[in-house]
């Protein structure tokens, strides 16, 4: 498995601290010391670019509203069919906890 070759105390450690953090202004805090604007920004296109195709938006309409590449499209798509379900479950997730607000 692909997820084994990145264990380690030191990703460890920055899991645990993303783990404790309370709230989205938090989460805005620690990552605004932690990563540059454009590293946080490509994230968070990832992470849309990802909720788009797994609603079946094509790649001309995610290129047009995220203004992701198709490289990082197909790296995301690539991610989705073949790899640990990561995006499949924290998207389920983020729109579980939306539903119920």
């Amino acid at each position: 498995m692909q997820i084994d070759k990145l264990r380690g105390k030191e990703l460890d450690q920055l899991f645990k601290a993303i783990l404790s953090l309370k709230d989205v202004e938090e989460c805005y805090t620690f990552f605004d010391d932690l990563c540059t604007m454009n590293e946080i920004q490509s994230l968070a296109q990832r992470l849309e670019v990802a909720r788009m195709l797994m609603d079946g938006d094509t790649y001309q309409r995610i290129e047009k509203d995220t203004g992701a590449s198709t490289a990082t499209i197909s790296r995301v798509k690539r991610c989705i069919n073949y790899g640990n379900d990561g995006y499949k479950f924290t998207l389920d997730r983020v729109y579980e906890k939306s539903e119920d607000k």
